[in-house]
């Protein structure tokens, strides 16, 4: 045992008092992880199966109730199949009651979801989908079980996948393309219950393709997959080198929108030896923000959201750094509180269709340019919250990979998307960038990275400089009551490549 394990309560570390020791002990610790290996080997139907185990994501909340999950890969070693991978859940919560906490797991949607999972074969070699060991507050779930996504095991059962498909495919008045294979082989690649599901459907036969699908609640899919084809659209007739990731087609029935492969390399990636390849692409980033600004009316958006919107999530997605670490609450409390008074002295205008989570990670260099995807918070915004989203997750990567240029970056960025961009909306966008900055130690930071507590420091040090820098550049600017902008100039030709990637 480490001394870090050494003498830790559990009842410290669920509720945060044992800080961010006692959370990392619950997700790396020896003991927690040997409760975790012991209960999981008794849902497999023999014994030696477990093999190894690989923390992908973990996320701490305060509100209503204190949380911990995690998300793994687990290896499972399957006699005569070579083995396979399978994403778990587990959540950790303080004040769960045993008896009611019983109940609500032996659900009539999870008892039917677990047998159909066990009758189509999917569950094996699991002879059961979930597991709870009061003794240490913790809930175990294995996909493809989520009571609140129910078509989660139809859409992972490759005898209904190829029926989901030629659906889609007729969904999408028939649109031409590959003959669908007679079978998919189907890998969980975002295994959240509860919040999101992406499983990958790989075809069996020599050459065929790969196609993704997307999971919804209700008529969130259709909405979706409506507002991307009307984007992709209007980007594709004003903007060249830029596309949007298409949807295949929708299975509505099922809530699922199906996306083709996506080939090429991450924007982000590139930051870690950026160039002049990088500086274009950035620079083609921002004239494509610019574009997608200016779209005329897309149907079925909501919003439009509000600052104070935009503040309630900061605080939500924070809630728990101060908890982990006590000098970094007064500091989020300052930021935000000197945002809200900056931004009352701030012009405004009307709001426009923005893409809502606009970051380097979205984008995906190909030879033919960039493709960009996810579009799922996409809605009626001031369109300086994309770009002092993208400004920040700059800062955020060059920061991650310990790179010089994050000016030369940002400026790139700006090159292409602030030509006709009035100067009161950049000066917005550098207050949603240090918020932005602010929300990042809640949402975009590892808790079991063991510099979290650094870089949260660092990254509030950046957003307070920002805010000291437009505080002083706006002290005579007037409040923005009935204050509004003249719209941008309309787009003219489409905008052209300069120069070759």
């Amino acid at each position: 045992m480490s001394e870090e394990e050494s003498g830790m309560n559990l009842a410290d570390a669920l509720s945060g008092r044992a800080g961010l020791k006692g959370v990392r002990w619950l997700l790396l610790g020896a003991e927690p992880r040997e409760v975790l290996r012991h209960e999981l080997s008794a849902l497999l139907s023999a014994p030696g199966m477990l093999g190894a185990s690989h923390l992908r994501h973990a996320k701490f909340r305060v509100k209503p109730d204190v949380k911990l999950s995690a998300y793994f890969d687990v290896s499972i070693r399957a006699r005569g199949s070579g083995g396979q991978t399978r994403a778990i859940a587990v959540m950790w919560k303080p004040k769960w009651r045993a008896e009611k906490v019983a109940a609500g797991w032996a659900t009539p949607d999870v008892a039917q979801m677990e047998v159909e999972a066990l009758r189509c074969g999917l569950a094996a070699p699991f002879r059961r989908l979930t597991a709870r060991v009061p003794g240490w507050r913790m809930y175990i779930q294995v996909s493809p079980l989520d009571p609140c996504f129910p078509q989660l095991v139809r859409a992972s059962d490759p005898e209904h996948v190829q029926n989901m498909l030629a659906i889609a495919k007729t969904s999408n008045g028939g649109a031409p393309g590959r003959r669908l294979a007679s079978h998919y082989a189907v890998t969980s690649i975002k295994y959240q219950p509860g919040q999101r599901h992406v499983l990958r459907y790989d075809s069996a036969e020599a050459g065929g393709e790969t196609i993704f699908a997307k999971l919804y609640k209700g008529e969130e899919g259709s909405r979706i997959s409506t507002v991307v084809t009307q984007v992709a659209d209007w980007l594709a007739s004003h903007q060249e080198g830029v596309a949007c990731l298409r949807p295949l087609g929708q299975a509505p029935d099922e809530a699922v929108v199906l996306y083709p492969l996506l080939t090429g390399t991450p924007l982000h990636q590139s930051l870690r030896r950026p160039g002049r390849r990088t500086w274009r692409h950035l620079e083609l980033a921002g004239q494509a923000l610019s574009v997608l600004h200016q779209a005329p009316q897309v149907a079925e958006l909501p919003g439009p959201r509000s600052f104070e919107a935009e503040i309630t999530e900061v605080e939500h997605k924070c809630d728990f750094v101060p908890l982990l670490l006590p000098s970094a609450g007064a500091a989020i409390e300052s930021l935000i509180g000197r945002a809200r008074d900056l931004y009352e002295r701030l012009p405004q205008e009307p709001p426009t269709f923005t893409h809502g989570d606009f970051k380097a990670e979205h984008f995906w260099v190909n030879p033919r340019g960039l493709t960009l995807m996810d579009f799922d918070a996409s809605g009626l915004a001031d369109p300086a919250l994309d770009v002092g989203r993208f400004l920040a997750d700059l800062a955020l990567w060059y920061a991650i990979w310990q790179q010089p240029g994050l000016k030369q970056g940002q400026e790139s960025f700006l090159a292409g998307y602030a030509p006709g961009a009035s100067r009161e909306r950049l000066v917005r966008a550098r207050l949603y960038e240090a918020l932005e900055l602010v929300r990042c130690t809640g949402r975009r930071l590892s808790l079991f990275d063991r510099d979290w507590a650094g870089r949260v420091r660092r990254l509030l040090a950046c957003a307070a400089a920002l805010l000291d820098d437009l505080t002083a550049g706006t002290r005579r600017m007037r409040p923005s009551a009935g204050t509004r902008l003249s719209k941008r100039r309309p787009i003219g030709k489409p905008l052209r490549r300069r120069g070759s990637l």
